[in-house]
């Protein structure tokens, strides 16, 4: 599995390819990409660009009173490894 930021700049990469403008930036317990979203995106881009989110951990599409949507969606950070991790099953 690549690491979120990786998975992050793939999903970037890929909302570019379908010509939107992409930013990356890092969260503490996320990396978040963003995008503007045009009114006249036709319908075979939005198929494409749901199917690029669909890999992100969470997304969605924030639409302003002015006519603004701008897509995001977040690619969570590996867990800390400070814990026990031991898994179920493993008694002290």
């Amino acid at each position: 599995m690549p690491a979120p930021e990786g998975s992050a700049e793939a999903l970037a990469a890929r909302l570019s390819a379908v010509g939107l403008t992409t930013r990356v930036e890092e969260h503490t317990t996320h990396t978040s990409v963003e995008a503007e979203v045009p009114e006249s995106l036709p319908a075979e881009t939005w198929r494409e660009v749901l199917e690029v989110v669909a890999a992100a951990d969470r997304f969605g599409l924030l639409a302003t009173s002015l006519g603004g949507r701008t897509l995001w969606a977040a690619v969570n950070k590996a867990a800390s490894a400070t814990g026990d991790v031991r898994g179920p099953g493993h008694q002290r």
